[in-house]
């Protein structure tokens, strides 16, 4: 089994990197292999272009760098990303990466009478954002819940591929050490875990 681990950090000595690396030594002590995909450093360029829109309707061929990324989550079983909460949400590096590599006809078919095929359905996927306020501010805002619904269901729930967990680390309230050992165990447990949201939950 083969994962894809994406990070979205501009920072290598960040937190986020460093969970990344714990997650790929969870998945090295499983007997899986892993590819780690630092979007910052790799110089993803997340800005959705003019050729992306035709790609979108169909009207020209997907832009290389898209296809290139593509093939990677092809040969991947299980997808993890783990990333900074930005705003409540995911980073615009993130958010670009999805929003050119989830493309119509890769990710899914769009159909006519607003129907779509979803196309990910053997794909696994993990979340891990990592969040610098407290708990409660998450849940008296409904922060979470909100970035769950968007993210989770919105993005892969669209796409039919199953959200196998979805982790809110939180730096200022808990220990760093323990936030590290939740990362490599979930690296273990990449093909073990129940999904959060089945693909019926997502139709």
């Amino acid at each position: 089994m083969h994962t894809l681990i994406v990070v979205a950090h501009p920072n290598p000595g960040s937190f986020s990197h460093s969970v990344a690396a714990e997650v790929a030594e969870g998945v090295t002590a499983s007997a899986a292999t892993f590819e780690i995909a630092d979007l910052s450093a790799e110089g993803f360029d997340p800005r959705f272009t003019a050729a992306d829109i035709a790609a979108h309707l169909r009207e020209g061929p997907s832009p290389e760098d898209v296809v290139a990324e593509q093939a990677r989550i092809d040969r991947a079983d299980a997808l993890v990303l783990v990333y900074p909460v930005y705003w409540w949400s995911m980073p615009g590096l993130l958010k670009g990466w999805i929003d050119r590599v989830f493309s119509n006809g890769w990710a899914y078919d769009e159909m006519p009478g607003d129907r779509s095929i979803k196309r990910l359905q053997h794909l696994r996927i993990h979340l891990i954002a990592i969040g610098g306020a407290t708990m409660r501010t998450y849940a008296r805002h409904g922060y979470f819940g909100a970035m769950r619904t968007q993210i989770d269901h919105g993005i892969f729930g669209y796409c039919g591929a199953p959200v196998m967990s979805s982790e809110l680390l939180l730096t200022e309230t808990q220990d760093m050490t323990s936030h590290l050992d939740t990362a490599r165990s979930i690296g273990q447990n990449l093909f073990a875990a129940s999904p959060s949201q089945t693909t019926a939950d997502a139709a």
